[in-house]
């Protein structure tokens, strides 16, 4: 590492369990964040920040006016840009040390299967149960660990997918299917500094995730309540009849990893 990179990075340096093997596995990573709108926002600033090699960010919709009370990468001055091309304008002034992949378009199938071999992680920060299911899926084919979180109201919630390991759920697993409410944020409302906290910790996932240290939220589902300051945790497994990361064998009756 460069003399640089070791002042900028000092206080990673400073933790007991961190030293220059996991500031250069996160210099060598390659994220996937999907949606730079509030927790796309706060999970890029700290992966920008924390040195991640590569991320890819991908987002077909522009800067809005209304948001900004919550999507702390644009500004008045990108108002009618391309979310991607005003991310990569903070992220670039924030760290010009890392590379930065724009895709400026929806999610699709078509994207995911080129992308996801050169990722090491996903993050998703989407805002509808189409593109999750979407994304849970590639991931689980092409065996690459999810950060999934959502915020709406004064509630947030996220989990890792990690379907490497035979006992962890997809999204699917939790969500078989399109919750009967399924509202956004242009119906609902959300909290401006929800989305900050529940992307901030996405990006504290993908980090653990990226250099084996802690432990990460696999196999477990964290939810917060901003209106009471509480946090629940509950444990998550895998659905056995779960038509996206599982099968059954006919002889063994055992729920086996899918593998396509």
């Amino acid at each position: 590492m460069e003399d640089e990179d070791l002042l900028r990075y000092s206080r990673h340096m400073l933790l007991p369990s961190w030293g220059e093997k996991e500031q250069r596995a996160l210099r060598q990573a390659r994220v996937l964040l999907v949606g730079m709108g509030g927790l796309g926002s706060a999970s890029a600033y700290y992966l920008a920040a924390s040195g991640v090699g590569v991320l890819h960010l991908c987002d077909h919709d522009r800067v809005d006016l209304t948001n900004l009370q919550r999507q702390i990468l644009h500004t008045m001055a990108t108002l009618g840009h391309s979310k991607v091309a005003s991310a990569a304008a903070a992220l670039s002034a924030l760290n010009p040390g890392i590379a930065l992949s724009l895709h400026d378009h929806k999610v699709d199938a078509a994207f995911l299967e080129q992308v996801l071999p050169a990722v090491d992680v996903v993050l998703d920060g989407s805002d509808n149960f189409e593109t999750r299911v979407l994304v849970n899926a590639a991931c689980v084919r092409h065996a690459v660990p999810l950060v999934s979180g959502a915020a709406l109201g004064w509630e947030g919630q996220l989990s890792v997918y990690d379907t490497r390991d035979v006992q962890s759920p997809c999204y699917q697993c939790i969500y078989p299917e399109v919750p009967e409410e399924a509202r956004s944020c242009h119906q609902a409302g959300v909290l401006s500094p929800l989305v900050g906290v529940i992307g901030s910790l996405m990006a504290v996932e993908t980090i653990k995730l990226l250099t084996g240290q802690g432990v990460t939220l696999k196999g477990r589902f964290l939810m917060y309540d901003s209106s009471r300051g509480e946090f629940r945790t509950l444990k998550a497994g895998r659905d056995s009849a779960c038509p996206v990361c599982c099968h059954r064998d006919q002889e063994d009756r055992t729920c086996h990893p899918i593998r396509m």
